[in-house]
């Protein structure tokens, strides 16, 4: 085994990853896996790929991309070099060369015209609109007198102090406000389980939720993705003892945990109940009109039909 790759499986162990949890992640074959673990780079289907493979893998278990395909250089084969291709110039003919010659003072003869234009242009607008001109800031030909009328009376349309009093008595009822609205509660339904992974149904579907993940008693590597399996990760992160994260998360989403004994998740408040076996464990949160259309692609087989519901009123 080469440096490299014992350097990518330690960091994948760590986090209680396999590699079938690798290929799903990274979407790299199981066997180009395997065989950068071993330091086999004639299985991978070209020089190009191995940089790009051991690029992926190790962004997927937390390390520096950069900083490891910089440190092992020389253990990775480099890329085959490019042919470089030599134009050859032809020698121009002294028919083109004088028609480079002839466009050359063309442009450069357009180009005082223009200049000229706009300079007879400017003068022609500061001759019509001298900067000296006068202007009246006002119209002598108003009057101002100081007589002034008082305001006529407005006859006609004095109001009728017989008219009945319309204002309700102070003993009129009111009706009561109406009574504040309770936001739904989250209910979080645990539905079956396939492999490592529980499949729970999230209501209400539709709004934001607070998802929080908790590591007490140790430390361990967290991962939030969008849909499900596969989709674009909205965290990814390796807690210490008594870290939490807190995100804002529309579902459905994916969970990994790589180790659900020492890490609480809960939803809008709700505990998330996953067993707390020691080693890896997968979740799927999805709403609730969607529960039963996702999958997954598990080695295991074993299926718990068994519900369980958590809830919180906020």
């Amino acid at each position: 085994m080469s440096d490299l790759g014992a350097l990518l499986r330690k960091a994948r162990e760590q986090r209680g990853l396999s590699l079938e949890d690798i290929q799903d992640l990274t979407k790299i074959r199981k066997r180009y896996l395997e065989a950068i673990e071993e330091g086999n780079y004639a299985v991978l289907p070209g020089s190009f790929y191995v940089r790009a493979f051991v690029k992926n893998y190790a962004e997927n278990v937390g390390l520096d991309a950069e900083e490891v395909l910089r440190l092992y250089q020389k253990e990775i084969p480099a890329p085959a070099p490019e042919p470089v291709v030599e134009t050859v110039q032809r020698p121009r003919r002294a028919q083109t060369q004088s028609s480079d010659r002839w466009s050359r003072w063309g442009f450069r003869s357009l180009m005082w015209l223009f200049f000229i234009l706009i300079v007879v242009i400017v003068y022609v607008f500061y001759i019509n609109n001298p900067v000296n001109k006068k202007v009246d800031t006002a119209d002598d030909s108003t009057k101002i007198t100081d007589q002034t009328k008082p305001p006529e009376e407005n006859k006609g349309n004095t109001p009728d102090t017989n008219e009945p009093d319309n204002t309700p008595d102070a003993g009129t009822d009111t009706p009561d406000p109406e009574p504040p609205v309770t936001p739904p509660s989250t209910t979080v339904t645990f539905i079956r389980s396939t492999g490592k992974t529980n499949y729970y149904e999230v209501s209400p579907a539709a709004g934001t939720h607070k998802l929080e993940l908790k590591v007490v008693g140790g430390s361990g590597w967290v991962g939030v993705s969008e849909n499900k399996v596969g989709g674009k990760y909205l965290l990814t992160k390796t807690l210490k003892d008594g870290e939490s994260e807190t995100i804002d998360v529309t579902v459905p989403v994916y969970i990994n945990i790589a180790h659900a004994n020492l890490t609480d998740v809960t939803i809008d408040g709700v505990l998330i109940d996953d067993g707390n076996k020691k080693g890896s464990r997968k979740m799927q949160l999805d709403p609730a009109e969607a529960v039963g259309t996702g999958t997954e692609t598990g080695t295991d087989t074993d299926t718990s039909s068994n519900s369980e519901t958590n809830t919180t009123t906020p």
